[in-house]
């Protein structure tokens, strides 16, 4: 029998009766549960793992960072457990590459750190510790154990991939200006002498309190799903599975660890993160991790407009947007992200649906395919462009003038966004010259075209002509004339200019010089 056998029959019992009142066991694990509404698991697992050995898994050694070999061998060797956890043993599993590698220890971050000369201790209530290899960083944590009531547990950090840990302390692993990188040093050579910058933050970081930590047991229950919670062992090369990961690997499903609506109460952004996963993956949502998604998606409106914004760039640079995008439509998710758009697609244009997004995300999947790169102030333009083209339409309907409306729609657009997703200034700027910049693609006469083309927006722009052109917004035979001036040199340019019909009829024409009328003399002046 395989492993993944091994463990379905263990899901497949599903819960039965604990020994004790208020007692439940699943696939091996007890918990003991309040009686409250959310009943958030608070007692302790048992330690009852599945180890799946290497003759029966596919990851290999050769597949793994050298580097994060070199973090878990040194950990091995200095009498530690070591550990690869989360999204890289899943990726490998499934025959994918990692975007990268989380070491899991029961060695204490001040332990890891005396190992690596080259890291860097980071975080507050929970310490990591960043081994850094040139420009790849290791991130190893040290397990973590359950909390020990409902209320804690909703006030803990979450473990999720070693993401939002690496989200949440990027800032303060931050350079000093001119600090220089480090370079790896062998184990035991002793630091460098104190001095300012992050060494010196570091010794002065608040002690931390040791009940934080506990066992490899504990450690996969505060995970997110499932797929995530699998540990390969440096020592014997097997997979350790505590909470059914394998079998729902296998299955292709995405089971959130614990009381899925506890949860996401205790933090509702992980309810884009499975819809993310999900689409990632290509897997399904587990019946119980998908029933709570719509009755709590109000919950998003309590997320930081700040964090959210983070959040949206994983959800649609990830090489899925298109997929993202449907499923959190469907579980009615994205209306709380971007409540103006959802508003204007609801809504069809003349009997047809608004195309221009589902292009734009399809184009942006087609890109990070292709490995090139993706800025976000086009993504958001391309979202929140019906909202304004339609303010714009009613502002105008209302005597405004069409550049003025334009404006004004854009800034009372992106004010409204701000209270569900903060956009940054850094693009928000870019995506009004975005927007800004497509009504003057129709006005090509004169000097009208060299001037656009050399505005430092222009390729932006002309994307974005090309994306309203294939929605049926424009005329694709604008967007082929700007494909082509782009393509022939400056005297081409300017015959595709000259070949043009004139601007409202009149353009092109010598205007007469009107003739200044003689002063006639007046009385007085002439002398006798």
């Amino acid at each position: 029998m395989s492993w993944a056998s091994r463990r379905r029959e263990q899901v497949t019992a599903g819960f039965t009766a604990g020994p004790e009142r208020g007692a439940i066991i699943r696939s091996g694990f007890e918990f003991t549960t309040k009686n409250t509404a959310l009943e958030e698991p608070v007692g302790r697992p048992a330690a009852n793992p599945l180890i799946i050995p290497r003759a029966e898994h596919t990851i290999s050694r050769a597949q793994i960072s050298e580097n994060a070999l070199k973090v878990l061998y040194r950990l091995k060797d200095a009498g530690f457990g070591a550990f690869l956890v989360g999204g890289c043993v899943r990726d490998l599993l499934l025959g994918r590459e990692p975007k990268d590698f989380d070491v899991v220890t029961d060695a204490r971050p001040e332990q890891i750190r005396e190992l690596f000369r080259n890291s860097r201790i980071i975080g507050r209530r929970f310490r990591l510790v960043h081994v850094h290899f040139g420009r790849e960083i290791i991130e190893v944590a040290t397990f973590r154990a359950l909390p020990h009531d409902a209320e804690e547990w909703a006030a803990s950090d979450d473990v999720e991939d070693g993401e939002m840990l690496r989200d949440e302390l990027a800032a303060t692993e931050a350079v000093e200006p001119g600090e220089p990188e480090e370079t790896e040093a062998p184990a035991g050579a002793p630091g460098p002498a104190p001095r300012g910058g992050r060494r010196s933050r570091e010794r002065h970081l608040e002690p931390v309190n040791p009940t934080i930590f506990g066992s490899q047991e504990e450690d996969a229950l505060r995970r997110d799903f499932t797929v995530n919670a699998l540990y390969y062992d440096i020592r014997d090369f097997s997979v350790r599975d505590y909470v059914g990961g394998m079998a729902d690997l296998e299955a292709g499903v995405l089971r959130m660890i614990g009381e899925p609506e506890a949860r996401y109460r205790e933090d509702p952004v992980r309810m884009l993160r499975v819809v993310r996963f999900a689409a990632r993956l290509g897997f399904k949502i587990e019946e119980k991790s998908a029933a709570p998604l719509r009755n709590l998606a109000h919950l998003l409106t309590t997320v930081p407009p700040a964090r959210m914004f983070e959040e949206v760039l994983k959800l649609f640079h990830g090489g899925h947007a298109l997929e993202t995008w449907e499923q959190l439509r469907h579980y009615g998710l994205f209306k709380f992200l971007f409540p103006a758009v959802e508003e204007s697609l609801a809504e069809e244009e003349e009997h047809f649906p608004h195309m221009l997004l589902p292009a734009a995300l399809a184009s942006t999947d087609q890109r990070i395919e292709a490995d090139k790169p993706v800025n976000p102030a086009f993504l958001f333009a391309a979202f929140l462009w019906e909202p304004v083209r339609e303010r714009t339409a009613l502002l105008q309907a209302n005597g405004m003038h069409p550049i003025e409306a334009q404006m004004r729609a854009a800034e009372e657009v992106l004010r409204d966004e701000q209270r569900h997703v903060s956009i940054p200034k850094r693009f928000s700027f870019p995506m009004r010259e975005i927007w800004s910049m497509q009504p003057r693609f129709a006005r090509r006469q004169g000097k009208n075209a060299a001037k656009l083309f050399e505005h430092k927006r222009f390729r932006a722009a002309y994307d974005f002509l090309l994306l309203r052109a294939q929605a049926g917004e424009e005329p694709q035979e604008l967007a082929d004339w700007w494909t082509r001036y782009q393509e022939v040199d400056a005297n081409a340019r300017h015959g595709m200019v000259q070949s043009l019909a004139p601007e409202g009829g009149g353009a092109g024409r010598s205007r007469k010089r009107r003739r200044r009328r003689r002063k006639k003399p007046g009385n007085g002046n002439v002398a006798g």
